[in-house]
């Protein structure tokens, strides 16, 4: 998949389950779902990238 837009985050299709890693994929549920509420799409590019490192910490 390569580097992933982290303003489209949002709307890519997550994975059945979360691996639960220490980093945390950026397909994940909880990860789509957080930058889902962070409403990315109207972010910076710096700004979206900042709150997906923020959003894939675990």
């Amino acid at each position: 998949m390569g580097k992933v837009d982290p303003t489209k985050v949002a709307q890519l299709k997550p994975k059945k389950k979360c691996c639960r890693k220490s980093v945390r994929c950026v397909r994940c549920p909880v990860v789509v779902h957080r930058m889902s509420k962070m409403d990315a799409k109207h972010m910076s590019k710096k700004q979206a990238a900042k709150a997906l490192k923020k959003a894939r910490a675990a």
